[in-house]
């Protein structure tokens, strides 16, 4: 899941953003409205955490911005007031959930892990090729019933590919879905993971590369 947090208060974003990579999200940041437009219009966010009082362009502001775009990305507004006017308000702007600081982090992580599943279109509780099975939300995986451990990335990987039903993924995509900005497109980051994935796996080999274009986990059946 590719998550923007757009916070004014760079300890707490940066914060917020280490916990979620640890929960294995691709997180980007930004620490004004500005920067949160930017981002936010050239690269498809699954969840935007947004805090209303921001310099630059507002929180609600960019909130409008976001929903009038058309996109899919879901909106959990934070901020330092959570009286039920407050809460209402930011609803009404377009937000899909909201958030008073201060806040628990597991519930953060649960409230977005719930948003994220609204951006993509709907997938089983368990996702399956062949005998693997991803659950998602226990983030295991398992192989003919035995477990498998895979580090953040290669469960992401993993996971967007048997998402996509036997399409191709190009590893631009895997990049954009399973890491963040920081990650440069022009390693081969995203074949070692791949490499190491298959190897974790083992026999027979559940991810196909198609030359020139990507990879792809066969859809069962």
């Amino acid at each position: 899941m590719r998550v923007l947090v757009v916070e004014d208060e760079h300890p707490l974003a940066d914060a917020i953003a280490r916990g979620l990579r640890r929960e294995g999200m691709a997180v980007d940041v930004a620490y004004d409205g500005d920067t949160g437009h930017e981002k936010s219009a050239v690269t498809r966010y699954d969840v935007v955490v947004l805090d209303r009082d921001l310099p630059g362009m507002t929180g609600d502001a960019l909130c409008g911005e976001i929903v009038g775009s058309g996109a899919t990305t879901r909106v959990l507004m934070l901020t330092a007031s959570g009286t039920l006017a407050d809460k209402v308000d930011g609803l009404s702007r377009g937000a899909d959930d909201y958030l008073a600081k201060p806040f628990d982090f597991p519930e953060l992580v649960a409230r977005l892990r719930a948003l994220g599943r609204r951006a993509t279109p709907a997938v089983p509780p368990l996702l399956t090729a062949g005998d693997v099975a991803l659950d998602p939300a226990r983030r295991t995986v398992l192989r003919a019933d035995r477990p498998v451990e895979l580090t953040r990335k290669e469960f992401g990987v993993l996971e967007v590919l048997i998402s996509a039903g036997g399409g191709v993924v190009s590893s631009e995509e895997l990049l954009e879905r399973v890491w963040d900005e920081n990650a440069d497109p022009f390693t081969t980051t995203v074949r070692v993971t791949v490499m190491t994935l298959r190897k974790k796996l083992g026999e027979p080999g559940v991810i196909e590369t198609v030359v020139g274009a990507g990879y792809r986990v066969p859809a069962a059946g």
